[in-house]
């Protein structure tokens, strides 16, 4: 029976993960709440842009890539959308951003005003997409791609108002997305050779650089000392779980049994806490006694190993 392969749990559960194990008086904790708010509605948001383009079809051929991660040496991009048609690129940036928005032409700022009057400058978006034009740019001469490249950025948030919008880029909301590529599609001057899409595709899938998440607690400058140790009940959300037949793990509180809950917290300690793990480092987090019993079970999964039995040290598989 083949070793089972283990991943990251995702930026969501992550942050979920974490809030579990702060003590409630921790100063982090309204932060990490608001953190795993913008995390949700910005996969919302995410969500319905990509059900949006379920609407686009052209009688040409053309392709939609999601989530697209590449690098130029240190430099790296992730782009959340990608449309490739005979006629040009378009890069598609998702931001799900509520309130009054305001773009100044004349300063380059961008001012998010809330319902209750707060104003916030932030980070103009248009900036980002401008920095994955040149990136795509340089990619496509590189590899001898013959192909205008616009992009657009998409306002998710149902609850957004646009007060202004820069003149030289594109800016909608999700319900305008298609209408706008459209008009961009007409911006693009037509070819006589259309270049052939499925070996862009396949050049960038093959190009594609996963994405390093790094742990949440080296992200939020949290030690790991800080944090309550245990096996996660899923059920009751107490730390009490405990290995006690062959069915799974029990919850001592609640009586429950899962038998991932040890799977799961293995994958949690990489996304929480390192990249790398021992043994020892595992029971403590865990709250094991026993050095043979966390060996074996780890011995179960699929990870990239350093060190003698002893000193071993676990690593997670480096994606290809």
């Amino acid at each position: 029976m083949g070793k089972k392969e283990l991943a990251l749990l995702s930026e969501i559960e992550s942050l979920e993960r974490l809030l579990y194990r702060l003590p409630d008086n921790h100063s982090s904790r309204e932060f990490i709440q608001v953190e795993i708010f913008k995390a949700i509605a910005g996969k919302r948001g995410e969500e319905r842009l990509f059900r949006k383009m379920i609407e686009f079809e052209i009688e040409e051929q053309y392709r939609f890539l999601k989530n697209i991660c590449l690098s130029r040496g240190r430099w790296k991009v992730q782009m959340d959308g990608l449309l490739l048609t005979e006629r040009g690129a378009i890069v598609i940036e998702s931001k799900n951003i509520s309130g009054q928005l305001y773009f100044d032409d004349s300063t380059g700022e961008f001012s998010r005003t809330t319902t209750e009057g707060v104003k916030t400058i932030m980070e103009d978006p248009t900036v980002q997409l401008n920095k994955h034009i040149r990136f795509l740019t340089l990619f496509f001469k590189q590899q001898n791609i013959d192909l205008p490249i616009s992009g657009i950025i998409v306002f998710t948030s149902k609850h957004c108002e646009f007060l202004s919008k820069p003149k030289q880029h594109h800016i909608c909301k999700t319900y305008q997305l298609v209408d706008y590529l459209f008009d961009i599609l007409q911006e693009f001057p037509l070819k006589s050779k259309p270049q052939d899409l499925s070996e862009i595709q396949k050049l960038l899938e093959q190009s594609r650089t996963p994405y390093k998440r790094k742990p949440l607690c080296q992200l939020y400058s949290i030690e790991e000392t800080e944090l309550f140790t245990g096996i996660l009940c899923t059920s009751c959300k107490s730390l009490n779980m405990m290995r006690k037949h062959k069915k799974g793990w029990l919850c001592v509180d609640c009586q429950a049994v899962d038998p991932l809950a040890f799977q799961h917290t293995v994958r949690e300690y990489f996304s929480l806490i390192n990249t790398q793990l021992s043994n020892r480092q595992l029971r403590k987090f865990c709250k094991l006694d026993s050095p043979y019993m966390t060996s074996r079970l780890l011995g179960a999964y699929d990870l990239e190993t350093a060190g003698a039995l002893r000193n071993r040290t676990y690593f997670l598989k480096k994606n290809d």
